[in-house]
């Protein structure tokens, strides 16, 4: 099957921000794969989608998992015949004292977090450059811009990622393929609202000007952005969607 309608693959899209951007992008017009190593959720949003009329299919990716990668590509190729569009969102966290951190989570952290979308990125633009156009977008985070306590593996990982994207920026403009990233900053998931602890979300409450968390509807709004025709001259950039915490210095006097 092949379609003219341009698709997106979204890693993480079964909850919380990957879903929000998988459904902004079927609004947007893309047919959107959810891909995530939780299959059932995958299936029940695309079939929530589906059933209002959006075109949206399940996939099963390991992002740790190179063979899991290259299956899931392949199946979007021998489905739809293109990827026009990348989401590298899937990702793991995890806080630790530094002097304490455990290897075998820094390793886990950083092969999900940067190998797995380096390998993501690797199989989309193959089928992005048959068309000549392309977008690849990396959900990182304000902690691969700003250290925070804790996140060692997470902030080196991120900044690492944002590296990466910049990397992809230069060697695929030949082919037509932008690569950006948007780097939220404290947003309203599951898992931040289990993991995030009253302190720690009393501390970014004092740290955000706009002293609130984001929505996940706000970060996919702006990947809806990055992944538009009018974003077509924006590539290596990272595009913090964090109410002004980066910007920010004493906020009271």
């Amino acid at each position: 099957m092949t379609s003219n309608t341009r698709v997106a693959v979204v890693t993480g899209g079964a909850a919380g921000i990957g879903a929000a951007i998988v459904e902004q992008l079927v609004t947007d017009g893309f047919i959107v794969a959810v891909a995530d190593v939780n299959e059932p959720a995958a299936r029940e949003l695309a079939s929530r989608l589906s059933e209002s009329g959006s075109r949206a299919f399940p996939i099963h990716i390991d992002v740790s998992d190179a063979a899991s990668i290259e299956y899931a590509f392949e199946s979007v190729a021998q489905t739809y015949g293109r990827c026009d569009v990348l989401v590298n969102n899937a990702g793991i966290a995890g806080t630790f004292p530094l002097i304490d951190y455990p290897l075998e989570h820094w390793k886990r952290v950083l092969d999900l977090n940067v190998s797995g979308p380096l390998l993501c990125s690797q199989a989309a633009a193959r089928m992005m450059r048959n068309a000549g156009w392309g977008r690849i977008v990396s959900i990182a985070s304000v902690s691969g811009v700003r250290a925070s306590v804790g996140r060692a593996a997470y902030g080196t990982s991120k900044a690492a990622l944002i590296g990466l994207t910049r990397q992809m920026a230069v060697e695929l403009a030949a082919l037509g393929i932008t690569a950006n990233c948007v780097a939220p900053g404290p947003i309203e998931t599951p898992l931040t609202r289990e993991g995030h602890s009253p302190a720690t979300r009393e501390a970014y409450h004092r740290a955000v000007p706009l002293r609130r968390y984001g929505q996940p509807s706000e970060i996919a709004a702006a990947v809806s952005f990055l992944c538009s025709e009018g974003a077509s001259y924006v590539s290596g950039q990272v595009l913090a969607v964090d109410g002004g915490f980066l910007a920010a210095g004493l906020l009271e006097i």
